[in-house]
C-alpha cells in the first residue's frame, strides 16, 4: 500500500519515493509514497512531476485502488525498484484546498441554516458548486447565504484532520452530509475533517489549516436542479 502523505500533510508538495510496481501498457506506477492526490468527493488529482535522475516524467493522471496510488506518465515508465523524487503543481493544489475548504464551509452554513443535505458537488481550482435538497429556497437568500459564509470564512476556524473506526463513525450519522452515504463497505477506517464549530464529516481531500486562507468566497450563481432542488456556485478570490 501507498503511504498517503497527502492525507496526514496537505502542505508537503515534495517526495522522495521508490517504484514498488509497474504497468507498462498504460504508462504508470505505484510508489511506496506520495503527496499526490488521486482525486475523489468532487476534489479532481494533483498534477506535477516525478524525476529520475535528470528525466522529468509528467505525471498527466492519478488514481488509487486496492494496491495504492498509480501516477499515470507522459513517457514509458521507470522499473519497479528505482528511487525517485516527485513535487505537485503547488499553485494548484492550494487553490483547490481553499476551494475544497469553502465548499466545507458552505455545507456547515447551509446546513446550520435549512438542515439541508448535499446531493452532489464538484470543484476545479477557484470555483465549485454543490447541489442541495432545499425545496424552501427563496432568491432573496442568495446574499444573506453569501454574507454568512464569508463571516464564517473571516472567523480563522482551524481546520482539523482525524481519524475514527468505520464502526464509530457508523454510530455518527452527523458525519455524511450527503443524501446518500458514499462510504465504500470496504472502508475501515473513515477521514473526518473538521472545520472547529461549523462543520464536520467524513472526506479524504486536502484541505487548508485555517478559514482565512479560503479568502473571500461569492455565491456567483443559484440554479434550479428540478422540484425543491438547487445547485449553489461559488468562486474564491
Amino acid at each position: 500500500m501507498t503511504r498517503r502523505i497527502y492525507s496526514t500533510d496537505a502542505y508537503a508538495r515534495e517526495m522522495a519515493a521508490s517504484v514498488i510496481d509497474v504497468d507498462r501498457d498504460d504508462r504508470r506506477v505505484l510508489l511506496d509514497q506520495t503527496v499526490f492526490y488521486p482525486g475523489g468527493g468532487g476534489q479532481p488529482h494533483d498534477t506535477g512531476a516525478l524525476w529520475c535522475g535528470d528525466d522529468r516524467l509528467e505525471v498527466v493522471g492519478v488514481t488509487a485502488d486496492d494496491a495504492g496510488v498509480w501516477h499515470w506518465l507522459d513517457v514509458p515508465p521507470p522499473q519497479a525498484g528505482m528511487p525517485l523524487t516527485g513535487a505537485i503543481d503547488w499553485e494548484r493544489r492550494y487553490r483547490l484546498m481553499q476551494t475544497h475548504t469553502a465548499m466545507h464551509a458552505l455545507c456547515g452554513v447551509v446546513w446550520e441554516r435549512y438542515r439541508s443535505p448535499v446531493t452532489g458537488g464538484n470543484m476545479n481550482p477557484g470555483e465549485g458548486r454543490l447541489d442541495f435538497e432545499l425545496p424552501e429556497w427563496d432568491p432573496e437568500d442568495r446574499d444573506p447565504l453569501e454574507h454568512a459564509l464569508n463571516e464564517q470564512l473571516q472567523r480563522a476556524l482551524p481546520v482539523r484532520v482525524s481519524f475514527l473506526p468505520r464502526s464509530v463513525a457508523d454510530d455518527d450519522p452527523s458525519l455524511i452530509r450527503t443524501k446518500v452515504n458514499l462510504l465504500p463497505d470496504s472502508l475501515t477506517e473513515v477521514r473526518v475533517i473538521d472545520i472547529v464549530g461549523l462543520d464536520r464529516q467524513a472526506d479524504g481531500g486536502t484541505h487548508v489549516a485555517s478559514t482565512t486562507e479560503v479568502g473571500r468566497v461569492q455565491i456567483a450563481k443559484v440554479e434550479s436542479k428540478g422540484k425543491g432542488f438547487r445547485r449553489i456556485r461559488l468562486t474564491i478570490g
